[in-house]
């Protein structure tokens, strides 16, 4: 018997003993720059003929790693080990899967540092966002671990005369998990650990831009004893292994997460029955957002103009989850654009590494360029009141931006720009603001801060995403008391880090013997 799940607290680095342990594992983390990594398949180091090159967004010429990358042999030495594995681990009792996770995460916490700063080095997440990441993926370890536990013991059936009827949950098979690189270690452990705990076995194609994290991962794994080739770490292509992959017809599952287009891609193609398939492909895909925090003027306006500041601009505003647009009614529009601009005012920003910095890099050059091409779209479509270039330094900085006068349906008001700019909205009345909120075709997370609790009962019926926050952030979903995901083109609802997420890497099977 396990205790009950509590989520993971967060180190406090305002203590010297903390700070100085995290600033001695980036220092061990930066000796091993440029180190090579080899593909992991079935237990084994393999080496393929090209290598791939991980750089740091905070010092965009520093290499981080390179790696080996698979190709469609590699991805096929890959899928044969995963599916000679699952015949055996698929038979593994539940509670033994579990026990695997729950090592794990041990592992995780006693590493905890030096995976915060891969990610610090890696993507260029801040000490907090570091830490908030692998706090998480520790919660995802611990929380699945005992969720599996639970599946195993439900009995799914009613009792039916002179029969002895049992619902048993079990794995489907091999999987592809596909995490992003935003959360490379909090989402990629969860997508993984969900699977693995399940009693499917893995190939996991790591970001591009995180596969050093991925690589944390597997290593841990290894150390609490999860058998050769349940979990195989195939880094690669998208458009060369990824596509051979989900349209395999030995491949059972795909958890995606990352983009809409991608993930639209990938639902495509696991629909299209491939030659010698013999079952529908399931598709677990959550593909971002447009996400809004609407303020009245009945709210506690210093706390939300606080907190809007850290939805927008947090990691960048590089989360799905990211507050991009902010509804304002008519009467505070202005008071309370002054406050916001004035906080974001104080953001400093600079080498992820220092941790004075609350904002680091974007991710990569790609990310620049599209970012700084909504910022010109931006100024043709409202009025710029903060920031609009990029910042200081060897890296892929960007000040955090802010329009206001962004009319309904804009492209501003519209369009997902994973980056620090905020676009600004005015409605009249609160029902207009949760018509504007409600008018993308995105469905992931929103905000309402009022006090006005005839307001607060309408916005939880009728704004329609899948994560509500009121009155607080509409980042920052904890495991276990925030399922998340969302609606409509933010994928398939999946509700990771809650009861149900489970059920979408098993089937369920039904016994019944006639008692004679």
């Amino acid at each position: 018997m396990v205790h009950e799940f509590v989520n993971e607290p967060y180190s406090d680095f305002s203590l010297p003993e903390n700070r100085k342990k995290q600033e001695e594992a980036l220092k061990k983390a930066s000796e091993q720059f440029d180190k090579e990594y080899p593909l992991f398949i079935n237990g084994n180091d393999v080496k393929s003929d090209r290598t791939m090159k991980s750089m740091n967004p905070s010092h965009k010429d520093q290499v981080v790693g390179t790696f080996y990358k698979a190709g469609k042999r590699e991805a096929d030495m890959a899928m044969k080990a995963a599916l000679d594995a699952f015949e055996e681990w698929r038979w593994v009792e539940p509670k033994e899967r579990a026990i695997v996770l729950l090592k794990a995460a041990q592992i995780m916490r006693k590493r905890k540092a030096e995976v915060n700063a891969w990610l610090i080095h890696e993507v260029g997440k801040n000490w907090l966002e570091a830490e908030a990441g692998t706090s998480e993926a520790i919660d995802f370890l611990e929380f699945y671990g005992r969720e599996m536990i639970r599946y195993s013991e439900i009995k799914g059936v009613y009792p039916f005369p002179m029969e002895y009827p049992e619902l048993h949950y079990i794995p489907l098979g091999v999987g592809v998990v596909i995490p992003p690189w935003n959360f490379p270690v909090a989402i990629l452990t969860g997508m993984t650990s969900a699977a693995i705990v399940t009693g499917n076995t893995v190939l996991l194609k790591p970001a591009s831009d995180a596969p050093t994290i991925g690589y944390q991962l597997v290593e841990i794994f290894k150390e609490a004893g999860l058998p050769d080739g349940v979990l195989n770490y195939i880094p690669g292509s998208g458009s060369e292994i990824g596509d051979y992959l989900v349209q395999h017809p030995r491949n059972r599952f795909i958890s995606f997460t990352g983009s809409k287009e991608v993930g639209l891609r990938i639902n495509e193609l696991a629909a299209k029955p491939s030659p010698g398939q013999i079952w529908i492909k399931r598709v677990i895909a959550e593909m971002g957002g447009k996400d809004t925090i609407i303020v009245d003027e009945t709210a506690d306006l210093e706390d939300a103009a606080k907190n809007v500041v850290g939805s927008a601009f947090g990691y960048q505003g590089q989360k799905c989850s990211a507050c991009s647009r902010l509804i304002l009614l008519d009467e505070i529009y202005d008071d309370f654009i002054d406050m916001v601009v004035e906080k974001s005012k104080k953001l400093t920003i600079g080498a992820a590494e220092n941790p004075d910095h609350y904002m680091g890099p974007v991710v990569n050059q790609a990310s620049e360029e599209k970012i700084l091409s909504y910022i010109d779209i931006g100024q043709k479509e409202g009025k710029l009141i903060l920031g609009g270039e990029k910042a200081e330094g060897n890296g892929y900085y960007i000040k955090p931006t802010i329009f206001r006068d962004i009319q309904p349906g804009a492209r501003m008001d519209q369009e997902e720009i994973f980056g620090p700019v905020l676009s600004i909205l005015k409605a009249k009345t609160f029902e207009e603001a949760l018509d504007i909120a409600n008018s993308t075709e995105f469905g992931l997370t929103g905000s309402v801060y009022s006090r006005d609790r005839y307001r607060i009962p309408v916005a939880k019926k009728k704004f329609h995403v899948g994560n509500l926050y009121i009155n607080r952030k509409c980042t920052g979903a904890m495991v276990g008391a925030h399922p998340f995901g969302g609606f409509n083109m933010s994928g398939t609802d999946s509700k990771a880090g809650g009861e149900d997420y489970l059920a979408l890497f098993m089937q369920a099977k039904l016994v019944s013997e006639k008692l004679i």
